[in-house]
């Protein structure tokens, strides 16, 4: 059933594609080196000369070229804005392939035409990022050869393992005398910085020293097969510069980054298992994940996930996309993106690792489980599909057609009155919610296909919804429209009709985005991204009554906040 237009359909914007910053230190230190042969594209010799004389090289239709200063920023800008959807290598996955076979049939001033203003299947404007002069640049960057980044070593990631808590002054019990599970964990993007904010007085406890743009944090969480101590008190942040940070939610807020490592130079995503021993997390590059012990943090296994995709091709930038916890198995699951293998990772024994392979579909990115904790649904967004895992069998149940781009993010799942349990995610690429049946046992019948679609007036990124909750929440910001964009949907779950459009901002150059639920269900939290305004604490997060829609507070002296996770309800798999 549909009730609303659809606006600029397959538009999207550029927020999903923003990558990590791969920061100056492995630029200076040698750890990300780039060689002066890379200025040019295909005489090699002519390059090596030009760079060893110190020739400037200058743009040629012929043979496109960059002064050195040039090139290291457009590598700069392409790792931070471009890497995420077109690659590290550039051969493409959300985003088309950018390697010189293509990009040169384009030539120069296509390019330019295409970074400045967009296409309409999915890339938006950089005119209003870039600079005349930077968009020229980058034009020329993509026609050459890409840079190869280097590999790390598990000694090189141990070398960045740091306590700054002692395991022995670990506290027994909380000390501050605040409800810590309800506390919420909010990523504060662009500061690479995480803050706790307490979800009974809306106060801000800390701000916590991150990585570069964190994209994920989890906690340990209530397992049906093992059982970790003190569930919810330790969370874990992955960044885009690979940094992994552990947070013990009992210390005082000034104590409260307990550990730190690193475990790749780009990552996306993070899970504890379910004992609360490991935790696990996954590189862009290098493509492999890294097993660490969850009380130090020290790296203690990595397994590349370079290999075979679906169609038999070798895939070397098979970048690991999402990572969970099953929560009725003792194993990980880790979605590789390039080849479209899911992987079952069994933690109960590291030195004889199990890992069981699920080929399923290309470019695979986030999910999250159904009710039952047996089904894993995630998205392979490039191919237009939710995937379906049964976490029990190690095998495909599903594969679900949908519209273009679906990105669930950390997802939702309700009752139907029709289909019985349902699930469902926001897409990329257009305004639209795509409803499936989730309960192969109760309704073998809607199981894994479309029980129904809800448009929005625009393209979203992350949709949410409670148990206690009549409604489902859905932001819009792939949208290119400032009032759209900073603008959330509400849609009743009996009757599959918008019932509120909520305009959470006004301000130019903010948006808004992610709903999560306090722990009770009856607060609903979304953030306002100041993206252009990143650098100062502008960006605040909106609380609307869960039943009346109406707001009731705003907490405001947040940078960037974007990602924010309710204690209570991640640590009891509440989606």
């Amino acid at each position: 059933m549909k009730t609303t237009k659809k606006l600029n359909k397959g538009k999207a914007s550029l927020f999903t594609c923003l990558t990590p910053l791969i920061i100056k230190e492995f630029l200076k230190s040698g750890e990300y080196p780039m060689k002066k042969v890379k200025y040019g594209l295909s005489a090699l010799g002519l390059a090596i000369g030009m760079a060893a004389t110190g020739v400037s090289m200058s743009v040629s239709a012929a043979e496109p070229t960059l002064a050195e200063a040039d090139y290291e920023k457009a590598k700069l800008q392409y790792f931070q804005r471009c890497a995420g959807c077109h690659g590290t290598l550039r051969k493409g996955a959300t985003g088309k392939n950018l390697e010189p076979k293509s990009t040169m049939k384009k030539g120069q001033k296509r390019l330019e035409k295409i970074i400045a203003l967009g296409t309409e299947g999915g890339m938006n404007n950089f005119d209003d990022l870039f600079t005349k002069k930077e968009i020229a640049n980058m034009a020329t960057f993509i026609q050459m050869e890409p840079p190869v980044p280097p590999e790390m070593s598990l000694e090189q990631m141990r070398s960045h393992t740091k306590e700054y808590v002692a395991l022995k002054d670990y506290p027994t019990k909380p000390m501050h005398g605040l409800n810590w599970k309800n506390f919420f964990v909010v990523i504060e993007r662009d500061a690479g910085t995480a803050a706790i904010v307490d979800g009974d007085t809306k106060k801000i406890v800390t701000h916590i020293d991150t990585g570069y743009a964190v994209h994920v944090i989890k906690g340990t969480e209530h397992h049906k097969v093992d059982h970790a101590k003190d569930v919810g008190r330790f969370w874990y942040t992955i960044g885009r510069d690979g940094k992994v940070n552990k947070i013990d939610l009992w210390q005082t807020p000034e104590k409260m980054l307990v550990a730190e490592t690193k475990m790749a130079y780009d990552a996306r995503d993070i899970a504890v298992s379910g004992d609360g021993k490991y935790v696990i997390a996954g590189g862009y590059w290098p493509a492999h994940f890294v097993i660490m012990d969850a009380e130090t943090l020290n790296p203690l296994k990595v397994v590349s996930t370079r290999g075979y995709n679906t169609k038999g091709e070798f895939i070397n930038e098979a970048r690991v996309a999402a990572i969970y916890t099953s929560p009725i198995t003792s194993s990980f699951i880790v979605a590789v993106k390039e080849t479209g293998q899911m992987l079952q990772v069994d933690y109960t024994d590291l030195d004889n690792l199990t890992i069981t392979s699920i080929a399923s579909a290309e470019f695979l990115h986030d999910g999250f489980f159904d009710p039952s904790g047996r089904y894993f649904q995630i998205a392979a967004n490039a191919s237009n599909k939710m995937v379906v895992v049964d976490t029990v069998e190690r095998k495909l149940e599903a594969m679900i057609d949908v519209d273009a781009l679906p990105h669930p993010g950390p997802g939702a799942n309700w009752i139907d009155e029709k289909c019985g349990p349902v699930a469902g995610t926001t897409h990329l690429g257009v305004g639209l919610v795509s409803v499936w049946g989730n309960d192969p046992k109760g309704h073998p019948d809607d199981a894994w296909k479309l029980c129904y679609e809800v448009e929005t007036d625009g393209a979203g990124v992350f949709i949410r919804t409670h148990e206690t909750s009549p409604y489902v929440w859905a932001d819009q910001l792939k949208h290119p429209e400032p009032e759209v964009q900073q603008s959330v949907q509400v849609f009743d779950k009996k009757t599959h009709e918008i019932v509120k459009t909520i305009r959470v901002t006004t301000e130019p150059g903010k948006a808004a985005l992610h709903m999560e639920f306090n722990n009770d269900g009856t607060e609903v939290w979304v953030s306002v991204w100041n993206r252009k305004d990143a650098k100062n604490p502008t960006g605040e997060i909106v609380v609307y009554d869960a039943k009346t829609l109406k707001e009731k507070a705003r907490i405001k002296g947040l940078t960037t906040p974007t990602g924010k996770f309710n204690v209570f309800n991640r640590s009891n798999h509440k989606t």
